[in-house]
């Protein structure tokens, strides 16, 4: 262990402060990138508005959002399954709203041979990340 990294241990601890390991069970997303195109705070909520573009094969790794997530499909075909394992498919034109919380994991995928390009509206509380990541929720599929 580098020094540095051993001071910062034992700093932690002389704080009081427990290190508890934890296993990554996150799935990783891979081919999308992201592009904020305005961004204002009001009244304690942060609004984001994003364009989104997944590759061909790309996906946005399980995950879910603090706040509420407003999306139109500007281009490509966008596979969405949820937690029940259950995949909606939505082609360019259509417009879905993703709730909050936890008990609202999903993945976005594209299965298709053109990217797909994303307009993007997060509503989120102010200072909160755009999404958390979260474990495949037991779908046979990543």
């Amino acid at each position: 262990m580098r020094g540095a990294t051993r001071g910062l241990f034992a700093g932690l601890a002389a704080a009081g402060l427990a290190l508890i390991p934890v296993t990554a069970e996150a799935t990783p997303g891979s081919g999308v990138t992201g592009t904020i195109l305005a961004q204002t705070t009001v009244g304690g909520k942060d609004y984001i508005l994003r364009e989104v573009t997944i590759a061909p094969g790309g996906k946005t790794g399980w995950h879910y959002h603090d706040g509420t997530l407003y999306a139109y499909v500007k281009q490509g075909t966008l596979t969405h399954p949820d937690a029940d394992c259950k995949a909606t498919v939505y082609k360019a034109g259509a417009a879905f709203v993703e709730p909050s919380g936890k008990d609202h994991v999903h993945i976005g995928q594209n299965l298709g041979t053109t990217p797909v390009v994303l307009e993007v509206l997060y509503v989120d509380p102010a200072g909160s990340p755009l999404s958390e990541d979260a474990p495949n929720p037991g779908c046979p599929f990543e």
